[in-house]
């Protein structure tokens, strides 16, 4: 239950970080976290 409380806590973050708290938005939010991750990893 623990787990279930922080990925909420993340997926709160995330949706507040990019400015929107839609599905679409997350999304969004999502692969640019994805390019900044593969981007600092080369």
């Amino acid at each position: 239950m623990g787990l279930l409380v922080v990925a909420l806590i993340i997926v709160g973050a995330v949706a507040y970080v990019g400015g929107g708290n839609t599905v679409e938005g997350f999304g969004q939010d999502v692969e640019k976290t994805g390019e900044q991750i593969q981007g600092s990893g080369e």
